[in-house]
């Protein structure tokens, strides 16, 4: 784990599953304690957690994309497309992101 820490990449790669996380605990657990359970205290945690891993990961995968030279409308715009679909971060990190060289 601590060589994930050491490069743009990995530190990508790490915010890519927390905010798959945070988005699988917020519409999991948070959203239906919510609606089902009249308890909005979770959503109030996770949703502004949520807000601020996803916000990160767009920042961060703007700035690898710049490091790595990747074309904006190619790796860079799919990335930042799968951030938007539901756990598309967890798929890119499978699928590409694991694949590349830290």
């Amino acid at each position: 784990m601590k060589h994930y820490l050491t490069s743009s990449l990995g530190r990508l790669r790490l915010l890519s599953y927390a905010e798959g996380t945070s988005l699988l605990l917020l519409a999991g657990i948070a959203v239906p304690l919510k609606h089902f359970g009249n308890t909005p205290l979770a959503v109030q945690l996770l949703g502004p957690v949520h807000g601020a891993l996803f916000v990160l990961f767009v920042i961060n995968a703007i700035g690898v994309g710049i490091e790595r030279q990747w074309q904006f409308t190619g790796f860079t715009g799919k990335l930042l497309l799968a951030c938007f679909i539901p756990f598309g971060t967890f798929y890119m990190d499978k699928r590409y992101l694991s694949k590349l060289p830290l």
